[in-house]
């Protein structure tokens, strides 16, 4: 096992040891991860091995073998699907593949045949039944190289015992290791940043320690505090003074590449209006609307007052200014009511739009009502005020309505945008949690407040994520009436 910093080195050793490995090793070697980020770049990095060496996120694994067995194990052929449409879906997968590795350790003994080396990437973030698959590979015949951050482990909703639990079972899995090691050599900034380097490490083991991030004096150079409250009143959204704002302008306007980063999804997306649309959302691998949405065709083809809801609650999660009041609401009505009433001007196009849902009520049919919409958006002025904001989770949504099944055409697009490997736009706003793992020349951490981050563990390891992607210039967004505990200042 190897613990590093963000920074320090895990995914290149990672990669170069795939790389070195690879031409003494019989058989595959894989590469595990919990992102299709974190596989983006093992990819770049093991292009010269890639005939020898695998990468596939964990869930993806599981997937791979539940797939294989799915009747003994109680599962349907289309085993993503049924993950993605239950609750805790994937947990209750992995629950099921590692009590088939444990009940018929013959499984675990072909894997790791086939995969005699196995590399796990951030591993901190495994859940205690992708630990026990993991770990029955190993006991099968297959070496494990496990790469971590504990500090990167972002626990989402969970309890306090259950933090504990995660906690134990780290600690519990360092003690069966045969060797430990740690990295501490800041090199993501040693040829951009080094004492901003030096900065985020010693802010790494504060936060680890329970203590507050001193932002009163000694600061590096890259490193900016600008002081500005959240005057906007509506809850999730965010905004500034002109004042207040004038300084994160001048910050900004120069660079040529930055990633602009909150805590919660409901911030970001403000700070996308904040920005005039100027700078995209990174939108990662995820597609939380598009699965809600085959969600829903699959439980509501055939009905077209359903379907319009469908996707009236896409576009509403994807793009602002579709409002009940200008739009959806007329839409709807239009539906139910068969799109017999007579209607002129912009009503009539939108009476049009819900002519599509009441003739082809399925994906079909949504995927020509939003191909037209996007058009509109573009060509018509009384669409104008619709701003799509997750081009590419729409653009799926367009593409969905090609396949004859909705979740056979969800299943091939996540095919596609995982080999596609999407790459970064200069400018970007994201979540923390959807920028783990990638790294930004200029970072800004926007609402550095109580709201954002609280004195938790969680907290404190969302705030250091955030830290840590940035390799020359970090600026922090820190409330002046309600700053988070986390900084003294």
């Amino acid at each position: 096992m190897i613990e590093a910093p963000g920074g320090c080195g895990k995914t290149y050793q990672g990669a170069q040891f795939a790389a070195d490995a690879a031409a003494d090793t019989e058989g595959r070697i894989l590469i595990l991860t919990h992102t299709h980020a974190a596989c983006d770049v093992f990819s770049e990095r093991t292009a010269v091995s890639q005939s020898k060496v695998e990468i596939r996120t964990l869930d993806s694994l599981i997937g791979l073998i539940a797939s294989a067995y799915h009747v003994p194990l109680d599962l349907p052929a289309d085993v993503g699907v049924w993950s993605r449409t239950n609750e805790d879906g994937y947990n209750r997968v992995a629950m099921k593949v590692a009590h088939l590795l444990e009940k018929k350790p013959m499984i675990a003994s072909a894997l790791a045949r086939r995969y005699p080396l196995i590399i796990c990437d951030e591993h901190q973030d495994a859940t205690a039944a992708q630990d026990q698959i993991i770990l029955a590979l190993h006991k099968a015949g297959a070496r494990l190289r496990i790469f971590a951050d504990p500090m990167q482990r972002i626990f989402g909703g969970r309890n306090a015992p259950a933090v504990a639990a995660e906690i134990k079972r780290w600690t519990d899995l360092k003690d069966q290791a045969e060797a430990f090691e740690e990295l501490d050599t800041p090199h993501r900034w040693a040829n951009t940043n080094a004492p901003l380097g030096e900065w985020i490490l010693t802010a790494r083991a504060t936060l680890r320690d329970g203590g507050q991030i001193d932002l009163r004096g000694g600061l590096p150079n890259g490193l900016h505090v600008i002081r500005a409250d959240n005057v906007a009143r509506a809850r999730g959204q965010y905004q500034l003074t002109g004042q207040q704002r004038a300084p994160l302008t001048q910050r900004i306007q120069p660079l040529n590449s930055v990633l602009v980063m909150a805590a919660h999804n409901e911030t970001v997306a403000s700070l996308r209006a904040f920005f005039n649309r100027s700078i995209p959302i990174w939108e990662g691998h995820t597609r939380v609307a598009l699965d809600r949405l085959c969600d829903g065709v699959r439980v509501h083809s055939g009905n077209p007052s359903e379907i319009g809801k469908v996707a009236v609650d896409f576009v509403s999660s994807v793009a602002i200014g579709f409002t009940a009041t200008r739009y959806s609401r007329q839409l709807l009505d239009d539906i139910e009511q068969g799109c017999t009433k007579a209607r002129t001007k912009k009503p009539a196009t939108i009476q049009s739009l819900g002519r599509m849902l009441l003739e082809e009520p399925n994906h079909r049919g949504i995927g020509k009502f939003l191909t037209t919409l996007r058009a509109l958006t573009k060509e018509d002025a009384a669409f104008a005020p619709i701003k799509i904001d997750h081009f590419r989770e729409f653009n799926d949504a367009v593409h969905l309505g090609r396949f004859d099944d909705a979740d056979e055409g969800l299943a091939e697009i996540a095919r596609r945008r995982a080999h596609a490997r999407a790459s970064l736009p200069s400018k970007a706003v994201s979540t923390i949690h959807k920028a783990k793992g990638l790294e930004f020349s200029h970072v800004v951490l926007a609402a550095c407040d109580r709201p954002h981050f609280s004195n938790t563990k969680a907290a404190r390891a969302r705030l250091y994520v955030g830290l840590s992607r940035a390799t020359e210039s970090l600026t922090l967004l820190v409330s002046h009436t309600n700053p988070t505990p986390l900084f003294l200042i």
